[in-house]
Formats: C-alpha cells, sequence, structure tokens
C-alpha cells in the first residue's frame, strides 16, 4: 500500500496496521532515522553526530522528555509514529516493540536523523530502478570497516552503510543526484567492491533483505543511520532506543527541501 502523506503513515503506525518497512511508502515526504537516549548521553551523541555527518545528519532534536515534533512534522508522536522499534540495554538489543507509551521517561530526548529513503524519489524520478522497492523487500544493510569517530562514551564505531545496485553506465548519475541531498546522506561512500570496505558476502546483509544484482550492475554503498545503533553496542549505555532498521519516522516536509 502507498500512502499520500506522512501523515497519513504515522496514523498507520499509530493503529498498529503499519509495522513492516518504510521504503517506497508515501512517495514525496521526509523519512527519518530515531534515537532516543537519556539527557545525560545526549551531549555526547550531539557531538558523535557532529564529528560523523555522513551517518548521522541530524534533522531535529526534541526537547527534554517531550515525544511531540515540531519540524518534521507538527506535533508527531515518537512513541507510537514509527512502525517498529528497537530497545538496548548496555549495548545488547534486548525487544523490538511497536510503541514507546510504557517506556518513555522524562529525562529522554530524542534525535531525528535523515535517511537514505528521502532521496529513492530522485532516483526514481531520473528513471533509475531502486532494487528493493521493485522486488518488495527492505534495503540491504552492512557493517563496514569504515571506522566513525569518536566522541566521549561514544567510541570508535563501524559505519554501517546501505547498498542499492545500479548498471555501470547509470553510476555517474546515481552519484550526482544524491550529493545534492547532505542531510540525507548525500553521496556514496564507497562504490563497487564490498570486501574493500569489510563485507564479505554482499549477499547476506547484517539488516534488511539481500536483492539481485545483475551482471552488468555495481553496488553503490551510502552511509547509513543505523549506525547509531551501532554505536549503542559499542557504548553500551544503559538505555538506547531506536527505529528498527528500516522502519523509519515519515515527516509532512517533502524530499525536495533537502535539496541544495
Amino acid at each position: 500500500m502507498v500512502y499520500n502523506s506522512g501523515e497519513k503513515v504515522r496514523k498507520a503506525c499509530r493503529n498498529k496496521s503499519l509495522t513492516k518497512q518504510t521504503s517506497g511508502l508515501a512517495p514525496g515526504f521526509v523519512q527519518a532515522n530515531l534515537v532516543i537516549l537519556p539527557k545525560d548521553w545526549a551531549w555526547d551523541f550531539i557531538v558523535f553526530a557532529q564529528r560523523n555527518p555522513k551517518p548521522c545528519p541530524i534533522l531535529e532534536v526534541g526537547e527534554l522528555g517531550d515525544y511531540t515534533t515540531k519540524f518534521l512534522a507538527k506535533s508527531a508522536d515518537i512513541r507510537t509514529d514509527l512502525p517498529k522499534y528497537r530497545v538496548f540495554k548496555n549495548g545488547k538489543m534486548e525487544d523490538e516493540v511497536t510503541d514507546l507509551i510504557n517506556l518513555w521517561q522524562d529525562d529522554y530526548i530524542y534525535f531525528l536523523i535523515g535517511c537514505s529513503f528521502s532521496f529513492e524519489e530522485a532516483l526514481l524520478y531520473s528513471g533509475l530502478e531502486i532494487r528493493h522497492i521493485t522486488q518488495n523487500r527492505n534495503v540491504p544493510m552492512y557493517k563496514t570497516n569504515i571506522i566513525c569517530s569518536a566522541a566521549g562514551r561514544f567510541k570508535e564505531t563501524p559505519m554501517v552503510v546501505s547498498m542499492r545496485p545500479f548498471k555501470t553506465t547509470d553510476v555517474i548519475k546515481a552519484v550526482t543526484i544524491t550529493r545534492e541531498f547532505p542531510g540525507v546522506h548525500g553521496a556514496p561512500v564507497h562504490i563497487g567492491n564490498p570486501e574493500i570496505i569489510g563485507i564479505e558476502d554482499i549477499n547476506r546483509p547484517d539488516w534488511g533483505d539481500s536483492v539481485t544484482i545483475d551482471k552488468d550492475e555495481v553496488p553503490l554503498f551510502w552511509a547509513c543511520g543505523v549506525t547509531p545503533q551501532m554505536a549503542a553496542t559499542v557504548a553500551a549505555p544503559p538505555i538506547m532506543i531506536t527505529h528498527s532498521p528500516g522502519h523509519m519516522f515519515v515527516g509532512d516536509l517533502k524530499n525536495y527541501e533537502f535539496k541544495i
């Protein structure tokens, strides 16, 4: 099903009729990754994001204890308006839930981080195929050997990337289009041989689903907003809540508003 607004996606999440990944839903509307941390850890994360803008481009930061959005959408509820969430405690993922009503605390601060789903519209408009959308799958995501800079208690962390294959003749077009969207990860961080960035088997993603890569195609890898989930396993804060990979917050702003 395709929704014609971000508000309708959020309403479907709220009433639990939507619990699947959001790539291709609500075409034209911005999507975002989510991180929620206690106040005590929030400053360290802001600095981590500032030092690693490719995987962590922050689009909105919530007020202390406030679960409603102000910028990407008017008064959306961070506790209910995503399809699925992950709960990390002391570096381990302990649960996956469809709302945070019973988990929200007054000392929490949320962060909404740019998502590569937001530049997919521009790729599709230019005539390029997005393979995971065509095959009705979640985008493939991988842990790499690209290391993010440390910040406070957030230590050096392997970057996570998402992958989309394109024909060799379309690689320059894909790079040119996506570099105009730095707030949603921008240009790829790697093109071609996945082993160079530590991916041993491209057909076995660490998150998401595998997709077909044809013989005349090249894999392109973009920095991914799942990187903070990797940071959670390294830094091991007492609690950190995120979106489930591929299950994004969908806002009211349009994708083209993030183009430079």
